[in-house]
C-alpha cells in the first residue's frame, strides 16, 4: 500500500494525500456519514484538482486492485459516499473540482466541475441573470456531483424534475480510468444508448462524474409562496389537483407537512412562527413562479385559494407578502429533519408513492405501524407534489430513542416497504440506496431489472472497484 501511496501523491501532490499516518490529520469529515450513523477508516483521502488527475487516481488504485469511494459534499442519507471499516478504500474526493467551466446563455445551459456547491451554481446562475432550480436542504454544502450521482429531487420536482432532467451531458472518468466527454449541451442526440442517464444515479459505482452540462431557465417575473392548512391528505391530493389547473407550470413547489412533524418544529425552534399546525392535521406549503408580474401571480394564488375554500379542501390559509416572509415559510419546512434530530434519533424512510394512493398508504400504514408498535409517533411530510414522503418513524414518547432505533428499526422498514410494494411505491425515492438499502432492494426490486444492473456494473466496472457494496452487492 505504501508504493499506492506515493504513487498517488506524484500524481495530486503530497499535500493532496491524507492518511492516518500523520497524528496531526483528522480524517473525521470524510469518514464520517452525514446522520453519523457509520465511522468507517480510509487507508487515504485523494483530492484531485482536475479531471487528468481523476483519471490517473483510478488508474494506479485500478492496478494496484484498491477499490475507490467517491465523494462530494458527504451529505447523503444513505451511506453511501464514505468508506467500510477495512483501512484498504480510497476515499477520492472531489470538492477541489469545483469551477464554473461556461455558461452559455444563448443554449440556456452551464457547465460546472463536479466538486461545485449547490448553493454557488444556484447564485452563479441567478448573477447571469438564469435560474438553476434544483433546490434541498443541503444546498449549502452538497456539490452537484453527488446530486447527479444520487440523482438528487428536492422541493421544486414538481416542475422541473430530478437532477436527471436538469442534466444535458456529462464528463465521466471509468472504472479503467479513461475520459468520456459528453458535455454536449444538445437536448436531442439520438446517437445510441444514453450513457449520461446511465450514470447519473448510479451512486459512484459505474464511473466517477468529474463534470456535467446542467439546463438554466429564465428567472421568474415573481415568486409567491402560500401555507395553507387542510382538513386531510385526501384534501391536499385534491388540493394539488386545483394547484395544477389554475397554476399551470407556475407550480413550482407542493410540500405537505403532519402536525406532528410541524408540532416539533414549534417545540425545538421556538423562534420560528409555525402558522396554523395546531388546529389541522396536515398544512401545504405552495410555491407560484410566474413569468408575467407579481400582481398576475397573487390573483392567480387568490382565485386558487377561493376555489379551494369553497369545495371545502382548504381550511386556512396565508400567503406570504414578501421575500422574507416567503423564506420564514420555507425555513420552517427545512428545520423538520433538524427538529426530529433535536427530539432524539428515529427511523427514516424516503419512499415514493403514486400522488392518488397516499392517502389510502398514510392511512393504512399509520393505523399499522400504531397496532404493532403502540405509541409510536409518525413524522410525515414531504414533496406531495411529485409522489415523495419522508414517512419517519419517532419513538414512544419517553422512550430511549437509540433503544428504538437498534431494536425496531428492521421491524419497522420491513412494515413500511411491503406497505410501499403493495401500493406500487419505491423504497427510495431521492436519497438512493447506498449500503444503508443495499440488501433491501432485492425484496422490492424485480429481479429482472437487477440482473440488467447487474450486467451493467460488470461490464462497466468488472473489477468491482468503484464505491463497491453500494446500490448491488
Amino acid at each position: 500500500m505504501n508504493e499506492l501511496i506515493t504513487t498517488l501523491r506524484s500524481i495530486v501532490g503530497h499535500a493532496q494525500v491524507l492518511t492516518h499516518d500523520d497524528p496531526a490529520t483528522d480524517l473525521s469529515a470524510w469518514e464520517q456519514d452525514w446522520r453519523k450513523r457509520l465511522r468507517g477508516r480510509a487507508l487515504a483521502v485523494v483530492r484531485p484538482g482536475h479531471t487528468a488527475e481523476v483519471a490517473a487516481v483510478v488508474k494506479a488504485c485500478a492496478a494496484a486492485g484498491v477499490s475507490i469511494v467517491p465523494q462530494g459534499g458527504n451529505t447523503g442519507l444513505v451511506v453511501g459516499s464514505v468508506p467500510d471499516d477495512s483501512g484498504t478504500q480510497v476515499v477520492l474526493s472531489l470538492t477541489r473540482m469545483n469551477a464554473v467551466r461556461a455558461i452559455d446563455g444563448d443554449n440556456l445551459t452551464m457547465t460546472v466541475e463536479a466538486g461545485c456547491v449547490l448553493q454557488v451554481l444556484q447564485e452563479t446562475a441567478e448573477k447571469a441573470g438564469y435560474l438553476f432550480p434544483l433546490s434541498l436542504a443541503a444546498e449549502g454544502s452538497c456539490t452537484i456531483g453527488g446530486n447527479l450521482a444520487t440523482n438528487a429531487g428536492g422541493t421544486q420536482v414538481v416542475r422541473y424534475g430530478n437532477a436527471r432532467e436538469l442534466c444535458l451531458g456529462l464528463e465521466v472518468v471509468t472504472a479503467q480510468g479513461e475520459v468520456w466527454n459528453g458535455l454536449s449541451g444538445l437536448r436531442k442526440d439520438n446517437t445510441g444508448y444514453d450513457l449520461r442517464d446511465l450514470f447519473v444515479g448510479s451512486e459512484g459505482t459505474l464511473g466517477v462524474i468529474t463534470a456535467a452540462t446542467m439546463k438554466l431557465y429564465p428567472l421568474p417575473a415573481a415568486q409567491l409562496t402560500a401555507w395553507a392548512a387542510v382538513p386531510s391528505l385526501e384534501a391536499a391530493v385534491q388540493l394539488l389537483g386545483l394547484a395544477h389547473r389554475h397554476l399551470g407550470a407556475g407550480l413550482t413547489g407542493f410540500e405537505v407537512m403532519g402536525r406532528f412533524a410541524l408540532s416539533l418544529v414549534a417545540k425545538h425552534f421556538p423562534q420560528q412562527r409555525v402558522p396554523l399546525w395546531a388546529d389541522h392535521p396536515y398544512c401545504v406549503l405552495l410555491e407560484n413562479s410566474d413569468s408575467e408580474s407579481e400582481d398576475h401571480a397573487r390573483g392567480q394564488f387568490e382565485r386558487l385559494l377561493e376555489t379551494a375554500f369553497e369545495n371545502g379542501v382548504v381550511s386556512d390559509a396565508v400567503v406570504a407578502e414578501n421575500l422574507s416572509q416567503a423564506h420564514a415559510l420555507w425555513h420552517i419546512r427545512e428545520s423538520i429533519p433538524l427538529a426530529q434530530a433535536e427530539e432524539g434519533l428515529n427511523i427514516k424512510h424516503d419512499i415514493s408513492i403514486p400522488v392518488s394512493k397516499i392517502p389510502a398508504f398514510c392511512a393504512e400504514t399509520d393505523a399499522l405501524l400504531q397496532r404493532e408498535i403502540p405509541g409510536v409517533r409518525l413524522v410525515n411530510f414531504g414533496h406531495l407534489g411529485d409522489g415523495n414522503l419522508h414517512y419517519n418513524v419517532q419513538a414512544p414518547e419517553g422512550g430511549d430513542p437509540a433503544t428504538f432505533l437498534r431494536e425496531q428499526e428492521e421491524r419497522v422498514n420491513h412494515l413500511v416497504f411491503d406497505q410501499v410494494a403493495r401500493f406500487e411505491g419505491s423504497i427510495s425515492a431521492e436519497h438512493g440506496v447506498g449500503s444503508l438499502k443495499v440488501d433491501k432492494l432485492p425484496d422490492y426490486k424485480d429481479p429482472v431489472a437487477l440482473a440488467l444492473m447487474r450486467s451493467i456494473k460488470q461490464a462497466l466496472d468488472p473489477q468491482n472497484i468503484l464505491n463497491p457494496g453500494r446500490v448491488l452487492r
